[in-house]
């Protein structure tokens, strides 16, 4: 039986990344006999520029009829100027809510190799991987009601509303548990509940689901130590559970832990298991074009695909042990560049995890 793969390549490096992507799939397709067919939607500033939207009902047709999604990054100055309901990163936010995917995974990993490309001394961060469960379709990035008001004293004024309901933070919650159940059973989540309403419910509710999972163990932390201790002591953490501000921020700080955002994958996820995969960074305007962003983040959302959508994991490992034989060779793309390794551009850094598997 075959599987369905959506490609949304996106905009600035997206494409780069994803053709890499798309090499290693084609790879471990042969290799595995998966029998995966790929389509390509529009999605970001590429749709708007060929559609006029961010996300065209098509692309949201073609997801729903997908098994799995691999998309790249979208967004970027070109598109400043455009109505702000129609920039890109409104086309993802309008997929990720329109295919309800409503749990976000970011594991943040340290290969040994990379040890020296972390902004931390390597004693801290040697054998770090905390997986960060952020909520995705709720908070502050969907409440309501939100906007840009003109006050009755002519001054402006912004507001946007955070808020979470009770089945919201319970399905979080049970992602988070099961999550850590095939970890070191501990959860920490990560709230406001000393000024923020919304995340007192949230902590009662992940209390409730705790009761449901005896062999983890539940802590709470807010949100301002959480950063903190992430710099300090980030191997203290196993699960990180958290809502989907707070998620964006902290998984973006737990990166650079890893060397490069370069390196972090992702995984978006419905209650089924179907989920949406792209690399953790952004579409990196400054560097677009020039054959020299990392693909390694997009490859491995490549493996988390295989694992938790495509029922591959066999494939998934093949990939993750290709990026580490790719390390051991020295290969590094600028990002993750150290003094004895050897630079090598998106293509050749693509083209060594394909040869992995020859």
């Amino acid at each position: 039986m075959s599987k369905k793969v959506l490609i949304l390549k996106g905009d600035y490096i997206g494409p780069e990344i994803v053709d890499e992507a798309v090499k290693v799939l084609k790879k471990v397709d042969q290799k595995f006999s998966l029998g995966i067919e790929l389509e390509e939607g529009l999605l970001g500033g590429a749709a708007y520029d060929e559609v006029g939207e961010p996300c065209p009902e098509k692309t949201l047709e073609q997801g729903r009829q997908s098994d799995a999604i691999l998309m790249g990054s979208v967004g970027g100055p070109k598109w400043d100027e455009v109505d702000r309901d129609l920039r890109p990163e409104k086309g993802l936010l309008k997929l990720r809510s329109g295919l309800e995917l409503f749990g976000n995974l970011r594991p943040a990993i340290l290969y040994p190799q990379l040890a020296d490309a972390s902004s931390l001394k390597p004693e801290i961060v040697a054998g770090l991987n905390i997986l960060i469960v952020r909520e995705l379709t709720g908070g502050i990035y969907f409440g309501e009601p939100r906007g840009i008001r003109v006050l009755e004293n002519g001054e402006r004024e912004g507001y946007n509303t955070y808020k979470y309901c009770e089945s919201e933070i319970r399905r979080i919650g049970k992602v988070a548990f099961e999550a850590a159940m095939v970890r070191d059973k501990r959860v920490c989540s990560v709230d406001k509940a000393n000024v923020l309403e919304a995340t007192i419910l949230w902590r009662e509710i992940m209390e409730e689901v705790a009761k449901d999972y005896p062999e983890v163990t539940l802590s709470h932390m807010y949100v301002d130590n959480a950063a903190m201790q992430l710099v300090r002591a980030p191997k203290q953490f196993d699960v990180v559970v958290t809502g989907n501000m707070f998620g964006d921020i902290l998984s973006d700080a737990a990166a650079m832990l890893t060397g490069s955002i370069g390196m972090l994958p992702s995984a978006s996820l419905d209650k089924d298991g179907k989920g949406l995969y792209e690399p953790c960074h952004g579409s990196a305007p400054d560097i677009a074009g020039q054959g020299v962003a990392n693909p390694l983040a997009t490859i491995l959302s490549v493996a988390m695909m295989l694992r938790y959508s495509l029922d591959a994991p066999e494939a998934a490992d093949a990939i993750e042990v290709a990026v580490s034989k790719v390390l051991d060779m020295g290969l590094r793309t600028p990002d993750i560049y150290t003094e004895g390794t050897r630079k090598v551009g998106t293509s050749e850094m693509g083209d060594a995890v394909v040869q992995c598997f020859m």
